[in-house]
């Protein structure tokens, strides 16, 4: 049916198309395949398909890599408003290698891609925002780009936020409110979150003292590399039978997060 509708110069046909054969949805994976649906619906104006086509060139799938042509397939696919487009051009000003570096250009393209919805690009413009790069420093509009990248699931917005919440930088103070969301973080594997919630436990800040539970959440940031010394303290003044409770919780997390990853 996609085919028959593709033949018909459908541009939604035709992208579908491609997708189809980029991911194998119940035909073998044909990039070459793909790469020919998406150019025949991009030359046509359709901006999803331009995105994925200047993800094929950066990838070097379905031809040879070809960055200058990716990154003009960007430009028109932002000019459409695809948000994840405008977000990724936005990338290659602030690395400076495709384009001159321009942090104020990188700024406007996060903006539009912020607006339409896209939490990477939120992040990343509250980041300039906090910094004063590209845009005036301002930490009021950070702090509600990153509360708009956590609520969207961006696991680095949700610890910023949570820090700037318990510190009230930039934000109201609320130590209990972030308190939860550095353990929603912590739950979704970033060890900073897991050695603040370990923190928190330890001092009974923004959630009740627990010792068993912030020695657990300790073990678990230190198996990420998060090393914290006064938590090495802290551990060494509990009990064994406490010592031994934070293990045990620790290692059958630890096992349940291995198991779980792709």
């Amino acid at each position: 049916e996609a085919s028959k509708r593709a033949q018909q110069n459908d541009l939604a046909a035709m992208t579908l198309l491609g997708e189809i054969y980029a991911q194998g949805l119940g035909v073998g994976r044909d990039d070459a395949k793909a790469a020919q649906w998406y150019k025949q619906a991009a030359a046509k104006g359709d901006r999803d398909a331009m995105f994925a086509l200047a993800m094929f060139n950066f990838q070097g799938r379905g031809g040879a890599r070809d960055q200058s042509e990716a990154a003009r397939l960007l430009e028109s696919a932002a000019r459409l408003g695809h948000a994840a487009a405008a977000y990724n051009l936005g990338l290659l000003y602030v690395q400076g290698e495709q384009f001159v570096q321009d942090f104020k250009r990188a700024g406007e393209l996060f903006a539009i891609a912020a607006e339409a919805g896209n939490p990477e690009a939120q992040y990343a413009l509250a980041t300039m925002y906090k910094e004063g790069r590209g845009v005036s420093k301002d930490m009021s509009k950070a702090m509600r780009l990153m509360q708009q990248a956590s609520v969207a699931g961006n696991i680095d917005a949700m610890v910023e936020f949570a820090i700037a919440q318990f510190n009230g930088d930039g934000t109201a103070k609320d130590e209990a409110a972030a308190a939860k969301l550095f353990l929603k973080a912590a739950y979704l594997s970033s060890p900073i979150a897991q050695n603040r919630v370990a923190r928190i436990l330890m001092a009974g800040r923004g959630l009740p003292a627990d010792p068993t539970e912030a020695l657990k959440w300790h073990i678990i940031s230190k198996a990420a590399g998060a090393s914290d010394p006064d938590l090495d303290v802290f551990a060494n003044k509990q009990t064994p039978d406490v010592r031994d409770a934070a293990d045990k919780a620790a290692r059958k997390w630890l096992s349940t997060a291995t198991a779980a990853r792709p």
